[in-house]
């Protein structure tokens, strides 16, 4: 008897304008490239996609030498990487049911456009309900935000959830510019929001909803989705 590759999807966020700042933002390379290569080296089927496909904008601030790590080197000499990124799928064209689980990496961009995007909300909804589990790190949380449950009532709430911190958001001095702050609205829709100290990892499972605090607990998100698999 073969068994099947287990299958993941990541979905990434579209969205580059840091609110009206005129900078740009995107999502963080580390929490893509650390838990890529996880899955990869785990011999994982990958997929990625994004709302609106295609090369994804990537924080210029995550690309700065004092965030480097060992798997964002790896990833900065994986032509075959580069390409996948640069390629997206479209999430539109997702098929929940062809996936075993989804992991989001974070970033500020999702603030802006996965935490209302309809085909994420649809997606995490329904492999929930086909038992399967959903996986977030940092501002990547947002995605849960608006997701509900057969019931109605918020997918978070009761659960044990983390993400970035009120104290770590003033750390970056973002605190008035994203759209809101994800600690906040997590403790809002009723999730039990846990968390270290700033820049610590940290990670929490409940049920089938694994989430990550901050950049530093991409890799071990990773590795409790694997072991969710």
């Amino acid at each position: 008897m073969t068994t099947h590759k287990k299958r993941i999807l990541m979905v990434l966020t579209s969205h580059s304008d840091l609110g009206n700042t005129g900078e740009k933002t995107g999502f963080w390379i580390e929490e893509f490239a650390a838990p890529y290569y996880v899955f990869l080296d785990a011999g994982i089927d990958i997929t990625l996609a994004s709302p609106l496909g295609g090369q994804p904008p990537i924080d210029p601030n995550s690309e700065l030498e004092n965030f480097q790590t060992d798997a964002t080197r790896r990833f900065d000499n994986d032509e075959s990487a580069q390409q996948t990124l640069a390629s997206t799928h479209t999430l539109s064209d997702i098929k929940a049911d062809d996936y075993d689980a989804v992991f989001y990496p974070g970033g500020h961009g999702p603030l802006w456009d996965l935490v209302d995007d309809k085909n994420s909300i649809a997606l995490i909804e329904t492999l929930l309900n086909s038992n399967k589990p959903v996986a977030a790190v940092c501002h990547a949380g947002a995605v849960l935000l608006n997701a509900k449950d057969t019931a109605g009532q918020s997918i978070v709430k009761d659960k044990a959830v983390t993400g970035f911190s009120n104290t770590e958001e003033a750390a970056v001095a973002l605190t008035d510019i994203v759209p809101f702050l994800l600690e906040d609205e997590l403790k809002k829709q009723g999730g039990d929001y846990q968390k270290v100290s700033d820049w610590a990892p940290f990670v929490i499972q409940d049920g089938l909803i694994i989430t990550g605090q901050n950049p530093a607990s991409s890799e071990s998100t990773a590795e409790k989705l694997l072991l969710a698999l």
